[in-house]
């Protein structure tokens, strides 16, 4: 019954997946995009490729902070190994036991740590970059003009100077309430978010190089943070669709070119995918509690 469940649910990803890129492009103008890549200009993507393996070091780092919580002391390469792995299940198995499953399975099975604690630790991780992706959000909605069609703009503004003032504290208390193991790593997550989530930034800005794109960065920028906040949600294989959905609705109200954002997405999850697939190879030794 679990491995039908399984498959079921990877076949409505799938389902998903193909139905979103098909909306995807039935907006877009494909002869742009096709020329973009033509034209893209290829010594951008190694920076940008740094830049996101620099972002999931930070993750990596922030969530060993979390295992330091918990008792587990992994040294920074065997942590590394194990974030590899949990990428390559997250994006190539979806349906099967997940990247955050196979890490709270192993880790239990080395560490005798509870299950419950592991979970927790990895639902941490998981809200640490939701957080950091709203406040850097809100920063840049504030400095850039959205029009947008549901109030004064005094009025968005100050709800997103509110959400940019409040989201850390109310981070804070949900870990004071649900997390009080983990709350001594507070600011450590919170710094190892943002750099994390800066780092991909910086590789969004040289994927618009890349692409010849030198304005309304900004723009861009606010657009591919919104994005990532749809592609967490586990509706397609790796927020392959949902994160382009998002650039083709949002890049009216952004003022960006739809085909651009589009590429920037699609050259995003490359990275993504490639760097994900370096967990197939990784041959992790066990770690013994000691």
């Amino acid at each position: 019954m679990s491995q039908l469940k399984n498959q079921l649910k990877t076949a409505l990803k799938i389902l998903l997946t193909g139905a979103a890129l098909y909306l995807v492009f039935q907006k877009i103008d494909t002869a742009q995009l096709f020329e973009l890549s033509k034209n893209l200009s290829w010594p951008w993507l190694l920076p940008a490729i740094a830049f996101f393996v620099g972002s999931k070091v930070a993750t990596a780092i922030r969530l060993n902070h979390y295992f330091g919580n918990i008792h587990i002391s992994l040294s920074f390469w065997e942590n590394w190994q194990l974030y590899l792995i949990g990428m390559f299940y997250n994006l190539f198995l979806p349906g099967g036991i997940g990247g955050d499953g196979y890490k709270v399975y192993l880790l239990n099975k080395e560490f005798k740590t509870p299950v419950k604690e592991l979970l927790k630790a990895s639902l941490l991780d998981r809200f640490g970059g939701l957080i950091a992706i709203l406040g850097l959000l809100f920063g840049i909605l504030l400095l850039i003009e959205i029009p947008l069609p549901l109030g004064e703009p005094w009025a968005i503004n100050a709800l997103l100077l509110a959400g940019l003032l409040g989201v850390f504290p109310g981070f804070w208390l949900l870990q004071k309430w649900f997390f009080p193991n983990f709350l001594s790593s507070f600011w450590q997550g919170i710094f190892w978010s943002l750099l994390g989530q800066l780092a991909q930034m910086a590789a969004v800005v040289c994927l618009l190089l890349a692409l010849g794109v030198q304005d309304k960065m900004l723009a861009y920028q606010g657009v591919f943070l919104l994005s990532s906040l749809v592609a967490v949600l586990p509706l397609t294989i790796g927020g392959v669709g949902a994160r382009e959905l998002v650039m083709v609705y949002a890049h009216g109200y952004a003022g960006i070119e739809e085909s651009v954002a589009v590429a920037i997405s699609l050259l995003f999850f490359l990275i993504t995918a490639g760097t994900s697939l370096v967990g197939a190879f990784v041959k992790r030794t066990p770690v013994t509690k000691v």
